[in-house]
């Protein structure tokens, strides 16, 4: 016979009252009916889902514990179990959604076997993220017993359940844990309202708020933004008769939409032994294929549009005989080269497909004698100066003003001289950092090129991990001295005789981090950090020189020993999924926020800041988490995620004292703000939100007051004409939110640009009509603003003249 014993938790929330509470613990063990949101999905554990119960997940923070999924049960046939001999810390749990700033009681039955709580409490439930809310602990040998928390859920709207077994330190012995229920007892009022003080402004936001970063990584650069079709097309893999790929990676099967290249992606026409690799002399790189006559060379999974026109090119040589060559283009007419000439020699190619596809083909095949091939190449014919036109199209409306190059973990093992001079003379390479080859097609010259086009300013990171300061300044030397120097003259012979004038550089990347090609010890660091820049300032000293911080130890040490040496420090953070939409939300304003609450404390307390005001460039920001659907670390993003980009860019703005720069990380397909398959690029969600602040918000921010769980900024325009206001609302209700106006005389309307979609999990996808849009309209204010649920709206108020 089961004995019940009641183990009542009061906590003390400010609306939870003592007389309410003790009401309510009479509940405990009595019957639960569903509620709109927080009942517990199988929390009796009575459905199966294989050897473990439906919805149930276990974890270990420590320790070494046996997950057991039991045939007894406080009500029924089954439990969960945890047990360990020596001690461990985990749980079973499972995440469930709630209502924001509501009332709930958490219960359970919890049963123990010779449970000795040891360094931790014992058997218990809790929520993992409201810190502080849990049941009374059981502990020693009881029956089931029912224990209950109450707690107020604050501005979260899901929660995650432990059965606890531990927590905070180590048990030992057997617990079962049954019959799990939540309850909804009380809502409050969370009703929003603004408040906003035109008279009270902060320092002017910087425009380069909108900046970008583009790194050589996945599909990035190779593509994403430049043109070029096809893989390897320098041949730094050999070319085999075992034609395999594609490989798969940690992150990314080798079915993939766009899997990594691994292994030569040409495939032999002919005899195994009809195509070998020649090092001697080769063309670029390490050897060069050698044809012999009725073979050819072929690559697969073009992506072709019907109609349109294909450009490009091949370099060929006779090796034997009198080679003559043709080149096909799936369901395109072919390409006679006929008699190829002794001596390496440029041969155009010029297409039109007559169908569309993404499994076509490019074949060179050789007749009448061996032929060596030097490189080929295959653009769209609409490409602008290598780029491809869709690509750089959305790109020009999305405005940023700035973009860091090269790197990102790749530029430590980076030699920008590989990147310049005849670019189908530079070597590939493996990429240093991350998967594939780098074919060093876009280098300094076509960052720059990329950077006109777009109407932006470069921003270059020097590589300080495996490179030196000598390689540092002749970069420098190469982008900004005149033609008459030796750099000049070298950047003149590749056809750019005007120096570019850049501005910004970065020293080093995240050489914090053991994973960085070169990392060493901060107190050696500091050192050759402070040799690169006084030897670049000694070069250029109009240069503005950016730093590599880390809040912490590492961004301590380097504005205590260098601080003469920079002009901004490096910041970077990424975020994950949550389960819960606002705290999803939440986490981007919340590290925007703390990073600057930091370095405003090293102003405050370290001596070498007296006097300076170095400013933070954020260039690196985003959400990253899987699945990689656009090649190597190409997430998908939502809705959700447009709704966290613009709290964030929203929590830059309310610093603009700190924050200078902010470059999002990666502009395309990368954990990008655009998304490009073969043939189609499409803006992600987060890229509207980029591109609808960079052109419609403010830049002198004003005071905001804010109720509830919408995330509010405010600024004017440069001439003060007009009030720009941005709403974040990541709940599932609309708003007409009460207004008020302060210091300034508003209008009855407002432009209203929105971001919104069907749910928050809404995603764009080129080639297909998007799910989310930014959509334009008048609005009349009249006191409120209409927000709809789950949205982004930016509200553009005409203020009277005074």
């Amino acid at each position: 016979m089961r004995s019940r014993f009641l183990v009542n938790s009061l906590p003390q929330p400010r609306r939870l009252g003592l007389a309410m509470a003790t009401a309510l613990a009479a509940w405990c063990g009595l019957a639960a009916g569903p509620s709109r949101a927080g009942a517990i999905p199988n929390g009796s554990f009575e459905q199966p889902d294989g050897t473990k119960p439906s919805g149930w997940r276990t974890h270990t923070w420590r320790g070494s514990p046996r997950f057991a999924y039991a045939e007894i049960g406080h009500t029924g046939k089954r439990s969960v179990q945890i047990s360990s001999t020596t001690g461990a810390d985990a749980g079973w749990y499972i995440i469930v959604p709630v209502e924001p700033f509501t009332i709930y009681r958490l219960s359970g039955w919890i049963k123990t076997k010779d449970l000795q709580s040891g360094t931790g409490r014992g058997a218990l439930f809790n929520l993992h993220n409201l810190q502080g809310v849990k049941t009374p602990a059981v502990t020693g040998t009881r029956d089931w017993t029912c224990v209950e928390v109450f707690f107020e859920t604050q501005d979260q709207d899901s929660v995650q359940i432990n059965c606890l077994f531990g927590g905070w330190g180590e048990s030992t012995g057997t617990a079962w844990y049954d019959d799990v229920r939540l309850e909804r007892i009380s809502p409050q009022d969370w009703t929003p309202r603004i408040t906003i003080e035109a008279s009270r402004k902060g320092p002017p936001v910087s425009k380069y708020l909108y900046g970008q970063f583009i790194e050589h990584l996945g599909r990035c650069i190779y593509g994403g933004i430049w043109a070029e079709m096809l893989e390897d097309r320098k041949f730094y893999f050999p070319i085999t008769a075992e034609y395999d790929p594609y490989r798969a990676t940690r992150r990314q099967p080798k079915d993939a939409p766009f899997p990594v290249v691994g292994a030569s992606p040409w495939q032999i026409i002919g005899p195994p032994d009809s195509v070998r690799m020649v090092t001697q002399d080769p063309f670029v790189g390490h050897h060069t294929p050698w044809i012999a006559p009725g073979s050819g060379i072929r690559q697969k999974d073009l992506g072709l549009i019907g109609g349109k026109d294909y450009v490009g090119y091949v370099w060929l040589k006779a090796a034997a005989g009198v080679p003559t060559v043709t080149v096909h283009l799936t369901g395109a007419e072919a390409v006679p080269i006929g008699r190829v000439e002794p001596r390496y020699r440029k041969y155009p190619l010029k297409f039109r497909a007559t169908r569309s596809t993404d499994r076509g083909a490019l074949e060179i095949r050789v007749a009448g004698g061996a032929c060596f091939v030097g490189t080929v190449s295959l653009m769209p014919a609409d490409n602008v100066k290598g780029m491809r036109a869709d690509t750089l199209r959305l790109l020009k409306e999305l405005g940023a003003p700035v973009y860091r190059w090269p790197g990102g973990n790749f530029v430590s093992g980076y030699d920008w001289r590989d990147g310049i001079g005849d670019r189908d003379r530079r070597p590939p390479r493996k990429n240093p950092a991350w998967t594939g080859v780098e074919h060093n097609d876009f280098g300094l010259d076509e960052f720059l090129t990329f950077c006109r086009l777009v109407d932006a300013e470069p921003y270059i990171t020097v590589n300080s991990g495996l490179g030196d300061v000598e390689m540092a300044v002749q970069e420098l030397e190469y982008a900004n001295d005149p033609a008459s120097s030796p750099m000049g003259r070298r950047r003149a012979a590749n056809g750019h005789p005007e120096p570019y004038g850049v501005r910004f550089w970065a020293i080093g990347n995240e050489m914090y981090g053991r994973w960085q090609l070169g990392h060493m010890p901060l107190k050696e660091y500091v050192k050759k950090h402070n040799r690169f820049a006084e030897a670049m300032w000694v070069k250029d000293p109009s240069v503005v020189l950016v730093a590599v911080g880390a809040v912490g130890p590492w961004t301590e040490g380097m504005l205590r020993h260098c601080a003469n040496h920079m002009d901004l420090i490096s910041e970077h953070f990424y975020r994950g999924s949550q389960s819960g939409l606002i705290q999803h939300v939440r986490q981007m304003p919340e590290a925007v926020r703390r990073i600057a609450a930091a370095h405003r404390n090293y102003r405050r307390t370290i001596p070498s800041l007296k006097g300076k005001s170095i400013r933070i460039a954020l260039d690196e920001w985003n959400y990253w988490y899987g699945p990689h659907l656009y090649g190597e670390l190409g997430t998908r993003y939502f809705l959700r995620d447009a709704l966290g980009v613009a709290a964030g860019l929203q929590e830059m703005v309310r610093n603009s004292d700190v924050y200078f720069m902010a470059n999002y990380a990666q502009t395309v397909n990368v954990i990008g703000c655009i998304k490009t398959t073969k043939t189609a690029a499409a803006f992600e969600t987060t890229g509207l939100v980029l591109k609808l602040y960079r052109h419609h918000f403010g830049t002198i921010p004003v005071a905001v007051e804010s109720g509830g769980l919408l995330d509010v900024a405010a600024a004017l325009t440069d001439a003060g004409r007009t009030l720009t206001i941005g709403v974040v609302n990541p709940t599932k209700r609309p708003f007409s939110v009460p207004l008020t106006v302060r210091g300034a005389r508003s209008g009855q309307t407002a432009t209203c640009w929105q971001i919104v979609g069907p749910d928050p999990l809404a995603y764009n996808a080129p080639g297909r009509p998007p799910q989310v849009t930014i959509q334009e309209r008048n609005v009349r204010v009249n006191g409120t603003l209409p927000v709809p649920a789950y949205s982004v709206c930016l509200f553009a108020l005409p203020l009277a003249k005074p």
